[in-house]
């Protein structure tokens, strides 16, 4: 197999969480750029990224990159790309999704009007027929100009990764599994380590820590759009990946781990899920309100989403609610407690200043991660001498 480029794109602010995640997979990191990591490896990678990465939205064989001005330089440079080095006679293709950032072509429905023309021309010179009846494996193409350069991928996973396919049921303004699994990564937090989540909606970051703790990928109860490429990929690559992947679950671990949440019809669907993904052991699920959250432990860690008033009936009631947030955290003066939200004077109302304060942003909506770093825990030898 030879070597290709992979797109993986992801929220900005966390290309360095998704960067390490790729290099734990072993594969080579190209570019590092906002909003997207390139990488490179072989055929396998399709398998092995769409299973086992948890915190990219999708992943790209990246096929071109070339600059274009003009919609004639972009059709005859799109022409040239070797498309049926990927797709095959009865392969459906076309471009499913375009952006334009400060480019001179700036209209998506030209662009992939123009690209998919192209694209045909080329099938029709190397195939030698007239019409295609794109029966077969799809082969979505995505792409990007920016700044008059364009990024060229297919997309190998179909529908976003952040559907795990163990949320059925959701709360009003759900965080994403993607984003929930890269906000627990940038914690020390780790599975010998208690974690409440009082805000916990639909139990997405309970969720997706059991899942980390007890090394179940986040792909492996889904399908992807790549594994009808029979061309290019055999099954039994994904088969081998699946595999893999059942082989690193730890079957034997504990954990302890709480979600909470005011409105018992949601902590019936956070159950649900986690029932679905296969950890509902490992978590703790109870009705109640954050100010209620009391806890024996020490150095215990809190990852929450609480509500940020994104409608304007809801903004005056933010000051308070911030500062029972930090009246509630705080009394838990030996823990580690770690919030995303959308208000931008959460810290003036928790009334603390974050250890860290990380910008990310959540499609086009700018977030806070506020860290707030407590005391270490003595190391067990010391415990023990004690």
């Amino acid at each position: 197999m030879g070597k290709y480029e992979f797109i993986a794109p992801c929220h900005f602010g966390l290309e360095a969480v998704l960067k390490r995640e790729i290099l734990d997979l072993g594969y080579e990191i190209v570019q590092v750029e906002d909003g997207k990591v390139t990488f490179s490896g072989d055929m396998d990678a399709i398998c092995r990224a769409n299973i086992f990465l948890r915190t990219t939205e999708r992943i790209l064989l990246k096929v071109a990159k070339f600059k274009a001005t003009t919609f004639e330089e972009l059709f005859e440079k799109t022409k040239k790309i070797p498309w049926e080095k990927y797709i095959p006679l009865n392969g459906k293709f076309w471009v499913a999704k375009a952006t334009s950032i400060k480019s001179k072509l700036f209209s998506p429905s030209d662009i992939q009007s123009i690209m998919k023309k192209a694209m045909v021309e080329r099938m029709k010179q190397v195939y030698h027929k007239d019409w295609f009846e794109e029966d077969g494996a799809e082969f979505p193409i995505r792409v990007v100009f920016m700044k008059d350069e364009i990024t060229i991928g297919i997309d190998t996973s179909g529908a976003s990764l952040h559907k795990r396919g163990y949320r059925r049921l959701s709360s009003k303004a759900p965080i994403t599994e993607t984003l929930a699994a890269a906000l627990i990564m940038l914690t020390p937090w780790n599975k010998d380590r208690i974690l409440v989540d009082p805000f916990c909606g639909c139990g997405t970051i309970p969720i997706e820590a059991a899942m980390i703790g007890a090394n179940i990928a986040p792909g492996m109860n889904r399908s992807f759009i790549a594994e009808q490429w029979t061309n290019l990929i055999p099954k039994k690559s994904w088969y081998a990946a699946i595999e893999e992947a059942n082989d690193q679950i730890r079957t034997d671990v504990e954990m302890t781990i709480q979600g909470y949440d005011i409105d018992g019809e949601i902590v019936k669907a956070a159950r649900e899920n986690a029932k679905m993904a296969g950890v509902d052991q490992y978590i703790h699920f109870q009705q109640r309100s954050m100010q209620d959250l009391r806890h024996p432990k020490k150095y215990g860690f809190i990852i929450t989403n609480p509500p940020y008033g994104e409608r304007l009936e809801e903004k005056e009631d933010m000051p308070k609610l911030y500062r029972e947030i930090g009246e509630t955290f705080s009394a838990l003066d030996s823990w580690s407690y770690f919030i995303i939200t959308g208000y931008e004077e959460a810290q003036k109302y928790i009334g603390k200043q974050a250890t860290k304060n990380r910008k990310i942003y959540n499609g086009m909506m700018k977030t806070y991660f506020y860290q707030y770093m407590g005391p270490k825990p003595p190391k067990r030898k010391a415990i023990e001498e004690k």
